[in-house]
């Protein structure tokens, strides 16, 4: 068994609060971290994605360091409270946002940072957190309950060892996610080449039309396909493709209120406007799917590999003439729902606006075909997506056994492998509820 040690967390970390900036600093200068970065990443993502404008001193002040750790300062609801995310690295030039707590470790061997990215999003901490946060009109996170909170922490050496463990899943985690994003950019191509620049194969029936059999699967519009002026559209399009609108392919349909509590772990996924909110024993709508948007995230768009269940912030697809929903996930995307709000008090996707968008509509078995070739790429998306569902949940199962010593991570072969020592019933799974 690991000794276990009690300590004050605000004795091995100082807090310090974000900058404040204004929206015109924003989308410009050096390297910053938002609050969704810190509350969708366990560890802070290798570069940072947004940008502010900020001084040299407010560089200095707001900096972000190897060891740091990220608290969400603030959210809607308790379960968003203190999200952590973990710095592994010096970001230079870098800066935090206001809606975050940075706290800096004060030493340098009672606490290992990798250790500590997974100890923070445990259900044990998570827990802790909650149980001593305050709840006015928004959850917040304050000096006060930073100076209620213990860690109870093994030996730095177990943390070491531990850390690096659960963070070689983590790592995996995280290319499966990289591998899925070239993934989803390759279909994507597939999608711009034959549908916004023209350059679809060519048919057998059109290849005989050009009077040039040897003509078939060669790009259209560069190998000399027939283009034509388009009065409505004004702009030359393939011969045969005509105007329509969003509804003469698809319709969108109304999610459903959810009455039970969604919960983390398995099950099917609950889909609101930002994305999947967690999960419930039963599904609503046969996968794969699309869900839009309707209230909140307006416009978002979220592809379900699974059967899902859509509630009523959204809208899931519905393709007419039995075609496949890949299509029509980039087809959506083109579209700039984000920008049709409705005109009501609370802003929403206009659903008569948005189904009555122009579109280019062509043969449906250009369609079909498309979906065949970008079809092996959703699915090692999909497979890729259920190994990450499987190694979360490992992770998950094994992190409270690593913390109190049920589980060791066992040492160095001579080869250079680990090992895990389980002290568990080795008949026990790790699939959660």
């Amino acid at each position: 068994m690991s000794k276990l040690k009690t300590y004050k967390f605000s004795n091995l970390y100082r807090m310090s609060s974000g900058i404040s900036s204004r929206p015109e600093q924003a989308g410009h200068g050096a390297p910053f971290l938002s609050f969704s970065t810190a509350f969708n990443n366990y560890f802070l993502p290798e570069n940072l994605p947004d940008l502010m404008d900020t001084s040299e001193k407010e560089k200095t002040v707001y900096s972000i360091k190897s060891g740091d750790i990220f608290l969400t300062r603030t959210s809607e609801t308790l379960d968003e409270l203190g999200m952590s995310s973990v710095a592994i690295k010096d970001y230079e030039m870098a800066s935090f946002s206001g809606f975050l707590k940075r706290l800096r470790p004060t030493q340098e061997d009672i606490t290992y940072p990798k250790y500590m990215a997974f100890y923070l999003r445990s259900k044990l901490f998570r827990k802790t957190m909650t149980n001593n946060a305050i709840m006015t009109l928004r959850a917040s996170l304050n000096e006060q309950i930073f100076s209620y909170l213990d860690l109870v922490l093994p030996e730095f050496e177990e943390q070491k060892k531990i850390g690096d463990f659960l963070f070689q899943l983590n790592s995996k985690i995280d290319l499966n996610n990289k591998i899925n994003t070239e993934l989803e950019g390759m279909a994507k191509l597939i999608y711009d080449y034959w549908f916004v620049q023209f350059d679809f194969p060519i048919s057998v029936a059109q290849a005989q039309a050009m009077g040039n059999p040897a003509l078939k699967g060669k790009p259209y519009k560069s190998s000399g396909g027939k283009m034509v002026w388009n009065k409505e559209l004004k702009r030359e399009v393939p011969e045969g493709w005509a105007k329509g609108k969003l509804k003469d392919v698809l319709d969108f349909n109304y999610g459903k209120p959810l009455k039970k509590e969604v919960r983390s772990g398995s099950g099917f996924p609950v889909v609101g406007s930002g994305g999947i909110v967690g999960y419930h024993n039963k599904a609503l709508v046969k996968g794969p799917g699309i869900v839009v948007g309707r209230k909140g995230t307006v416009g978002n768009i979220t592809y379900l590999y699974t059967d899902f269940f859509p509630i009523d912030t959204s809208y899931y697809v519905e393709p007419k003439d039995n075609l496949e929903i890949q299509y029509f996930y980039f087809l959506l995307n083109t579209l700039g729902l984000q920008m049709m709000n409705s005109d009501s008090a609370v802003p929403g996707l206009n659903r008569e606006r948005a189904l009555g968008t122009d579109i280019l509509i062509c043969d449906n078995k250009l369609v079909q075909k498309f979906n065949q070739t970008v079809s092996p790429f959703f699915k090692k998306a999909s497979q890729l997506l259920e190994e990450n569902e499987q190694l979360a949940s490992l992770r998950d199962w094994l992190l409270p056994m690593l913390m109190n010593g049920q589980v060791k991570v066992g040492e160095q072969y001579p080869e250079g492998k680990e090992e895990l020592s389980v002290a568990a019933e080795p008949e026990v799974g790790y699939g959660g509820e």
